[in-house]
């Protein structure tokens, strides 16, 4: 049988070789004689935004695809959150605090791991964004259960690095924010939302949004630490004022420790 991979035209990676050594010339030196795929600057443009856009979409895809990543288990939380062993010299006695939420990620992805090998490792696969804190402890115990785990990264000006603890190639860079959200709900299963900052708020948000309008379907959403979001949002607030609906506030639940976590999840019909 053929391989439908293989086709009769030359690779494109032989052209790239090829025209890496042929002789300087004005002509072959000029910007408008380089290879359009194999152009950096002219991929940069402006004008090729919905090329870029596309392609942030298809590679991930596609490399979820060949490692076989069915669905995930969607972990948002706070890149500052300290391992406990470093609650210490946290930057606030409330981060401090918070650290117990480092430990209860990681043993909630270990144990949400060790359901997905015995089922095949290829559903409920953690998915984090990859950087510290709280994202780090979820790919961290995906690890310690024998694992893979996906990390969704993006450029910031900091705290971009990519964890230790991901699956080298599940590990994704992102320039659009759009595009990484779209891959954390992609194949999600369920989400669960550790406490954070600004952009944990922004992820939990958004996937709410999708799911209240009916462009995402409904999947379990836990938010751990009842006290952490009551006191950050008064999500019964923005129901008595009628900016959402009553039935609204049953979209999420909270929950206390990665034993109820894996619970409402594996146990919801």
């Amino acid at each position: 049988m053929n391989d439908p991979h293989t086709h009769a035209f030359r690779h494109s990676h032989q052209d790239i070789e090829i025209a890496r050594n042929i002789p300087d010339t004005p002509q072959t030196l000029s910007p408008s004689y380089r290879l359009a795929f194999a152009d950096d600057a002219f991929l940069c443009r402006d004008e090729l935004r919905p090329v870029r856009l596309q392609l942030e979409l298809l590679k991930t895809d596609m490399m979820m695809n060949e490692a076989g990543i069915q669905s995930t288990v969607v972990l948002f939380g706070g890149a500052r959150i300290p391992a406990p062993v470093n609650a210490a010299s946290a930057k606030t006695p409330m981060l401090a605090r918070l650290s117990k939420y480092y430990d209860e990620a990681r043993r909630f992805a270990r144990l949400v791991t060790e359901h997905s090998l015995a089922n095949g490792g290829c559903d409920h696969v953690i998915c984090t964004g990859g950087g510290p804190g709280v994202m780090e402890a979820g790919n961290r115990g995906a690890a310690e259960a024998g694992g893979m785990s996906v990390g969704l990264n993006i450029v910031l000006p900091h705290e971009q690095a990519p964890n230790r603890w991901v699956t080298p190639e599940l590990s994704f860079n992102f320039h659009y924010f759009a595009i990484r959200k779209m891959h954390f709900l992609m194949r999600a299963r369920a989400v669960t939302v550790f406490p954070g900052g600004f952009g944990t708020l922004d992820e939990m948000f958004e996937a709410l949004t999708l799911i209240q309008t009916q462009r995402m379907q409904r999947i379990p959403f836990l938010l751990f630490g009842r006290a952490f979001w009551e006191g950050v949002i008064n999500w019964d607030s923005l129901a008595e004022a009628g900016t959402i609906s009553p039935e609204d506030l049953s979209l999420f639940r909270y929950v206390e420790t990665a034993e109820e976590a894996v619970a409402a999840i594996f146990d919801t019909p």
